[in-house]
């Protein structure tokens, strides 16, 4: 049940990940081969579970941008390519330990590894893949980089712990709510971004401009999902339409739609979201309160404000192939199919 959310209408050549994705065609299919040869290990659980979620699809944001933002500074060497596949392992160990803590059951729109192997398994194994990253940074010798990525890593795990305190909390404001996704979403996104200019031995305010393109597009993506979740095409999602409200998941329309409504609106929220009433009649409530408050269309504007700020961030940039794309990457992450 759901309505298709409108993010604009759709045009001859309207954005698409093509141009990153030619751009990185090289550097990602030696990072495929990367992360094959990591999640190889003598203990036959471990290859099994990581690689079922790693071939489970994903679009490889993360670590396409390690690649065309180390390209796009005319890096020659392979040092992204390791870095890029811990950003990788990075991401995918999260994944492991959110469908843990979330109790999800899909991802992708595929059963979760917890539910195919189970809860302790699933964490072991996001716990391997976060230590194969460590040790890929540590062999491209670049305690800068190192840095970087370890920082990342331990901010994430703030976020994904702020998320525990503010979930199924209706008086979370917009600023708390930010907060969590800079930690949770945001995070890696600046860091994979960032890790390319230092391995290409770029100054201290070329690694700034790339890591705010990356915060603020990390940012504009997560608060886009947010919005599909109440109003994207399930094959977009990768997940089914309502999937955050099913899991009481408080997110920035949620948010925006609570602090505007009624105080029978804010009562609905309350026995949904806290007290778990959410079946499809709740969910076709949800999505009312959401229309009649504007809170889709404001998430989706928020998200525009922090895309053009990223775009803003590669101003100095020289112009280049991949500069172009990682551009065009968050015009796509700003008005995905809708």
């Amino acid at each position: 049940m759901g309505v298709i959310l409108s993010l604009g209408e759709r045009k001859a050549g309207a954005a698409s990940l093509e141009p990153l994705v030619e751009c990185t065609q090289d550097g990602m299919d030696a990072v495929n081969r990367l992360i094959l040869e990591r999640t190889g290990s003598q203990v036959t659980l471990i290859p099994e579970v990581a690689r079922y979620l790693v071939d489970s699809g994903g679009k490889r944001m993360r670590p396409m941008l390690t690649v065309a933002c180390a390209r796009a500074l005319g890096y020659e060497g392979d040092g992204h390519v390791r870095l890029a596949a811990a950003v990788e392992f990075m991401h995918t160990a999260t994944l492991f330990h959110d469908d843990v803590v979330d109790e999800s059951n899909t991802r992708r729109g595929k059963r979760t590894a917890r539910l195919l192997w189970g809860n302790k398994e699933t964490v072991l194994v996001g716990d391997f893949l976060l230590g194969q990253a460590f040790k890929m940074m540590v062999d491209v010798g670049s305690l800068d980089a190192l840095r970087v990525l370890s920082e990342a890593s331990a901010t994430i795990a703030e976020g994904e712990v702020m998320q525990l305190g503010t979930a199924k909390n209706t008086e979370t404001t917009e600023d708390e709510y930010l907060e969590v996704i800079r930690g949770k979403t945001a995070a890696l996104f600046q860091a994979a971004a960032e890790v390319g200019p230092i391995v290409a031995g770029a100054d201290r305010a070329t690694r700034a401009a790339f890591r705010s393109f990356g915060a603020n597009l990390g940012i504009a993506f997560q608060l886009i999902d947010d919005a599909l979740d109440y109003g994207g095409a399930t094959p977009a999602l990768g997940k089914n339409v309502g999937d955050d409200f099913r899991e009481g998941k408080l997110t920035l329309p949620v948010v925006l739609a609570y602090r505007r409504g009624t105080p029978e609106d804010r009562e609905f929220w309350r026995r949904t979201l806290v007290e778990g009433q959410t079946d499809d009649e709740a969910l076709a409530g949800a999505m009312s309160r959401l229309a009649e408050t504007s809170a889709l269309a404001d998430t989706v504007d928020r998200a525009k404000h922090y895309g053009a700020m990223a775009r803003d961030a590669l101003a100095p940039a020289p112009e280049s192939p991949e500069k172009a794309a990682l551009l065009e990457a968050v015009e796509f992450c700003v008005a995905r199919v809708h």
